[in-house]
């Protein structure tokens, strides 16, 4: 299995105010689109990221209103190491609401929202470690560590990279074994208390590049990975399984050098 994380996606209300928002501020670009019967989907992504960095799929569905849950928690963006203050007081200049600016946030990243009110964090690194705004890692919220850290080593032979435990809840790092440094990692973030979470369908999945669907399909459900939506009820092109917590995690086999990223 590739393991590589591919993209993750977000839903939206309006589509050209938030394609407006990610390419004036982040200075993302088009990757690719398409359009169905009711709904367009866009990939964006910076303009010379890494192969293997993750993509924003962008998902609009004509006359819906998303409705953002706790389950999810954000996206991670990357400014160099040192230039945190000024990528965010940019992103204030251009006319981003100030949400958690780098003061509060003890000097070492910040928070934005975009116009759905997805949380986007930005995080410092070694310019070598990504490009300018690529995607760092994304956040989702698990309601058993040891679940949800079992989940990705077990299914995907994921790594635990890192992790950071607090008093009231810790945050555990996992990627795909030897991923490169421009990759996409997934952050579990535990709290304490026992809460459980909302799933809202602001956030729709994560999404996992494989080498061959059919056979990392059948891999995932001898570890008893859930049989959400296989592959031959998706045309064999994608299939869906799901986290301990319902999380949804797409599988799709992709050509970089195809024509269009879409398998469909």
């Amino acid at each position: 299995m590739d393991g590589t994380l591919d993209h993750t996606m977000i839903r939206v209300s309006d589509l050209e105010e938030s394609l407006d928002w990610y390419q004036t501020h982040l200075e993302y670009e088009e990757k690719d689109r398409f359009e169905g019967d009711g709904f367009t989907i866009v990939y964006l992504g910076p303009e010379d990221m890494h192969e293997d960095g993750a993509m924003l799929e962008i998902t609009h569905n004509e006359g819906e209103e998303p409705e953002v849950g706790d389950a999810w928690g954000h996206i991670a963006v990357r400014v160099p190491d040192g230039e945190l203050e000024d990528y965010y007081q940019q992103l204030l200049d251009e006319g981003v609401d100030d949400y958690r600016d780098p003061e509060s946030c003890g000097g070492d990243y910040a928070f934005v929202k975009d116009p759905d009110g997805h949380e986007i964090e930005i995080v410092q690194r070694d310019p070598d470690e990504g490009v300018l705004w690529s995607i760092d890692h994304t956040m989702i919220r698990v309601e058993d560590a040891d679940e949800a850290l079992g989940f990705w080593t077990r299914k995907f032979e994921y790594d635990e990279v890192g992790r950071w435990e607090a008093d009231s809840f810790a945050n555990y790092f996992v990627e795909p074994r030897d991923a490169p440094d421009e990759a996409m990692s997934v952050e579990l973030t535990y709290n304490y208390d026992g809460r459980s979470y909302d799933m809202g369908d602001a956030w729709g999945h994560l999404c996992v590049r494989v080498d061959d669907l059919q056979e990392d399909w059948e891999a995932l459900l001898e570890r008893e990975a859930p049989d959400y939506r296989d592959p031959e009820s998706n045309d064999n092109m994608y299939a869906f399984t799901k986290d301990q917590d319902g999380h949804e995690i797409e599988l799709i086999e992709r050509d970089l050098e195809a024509d269009s990223l879409f398998p469909f």
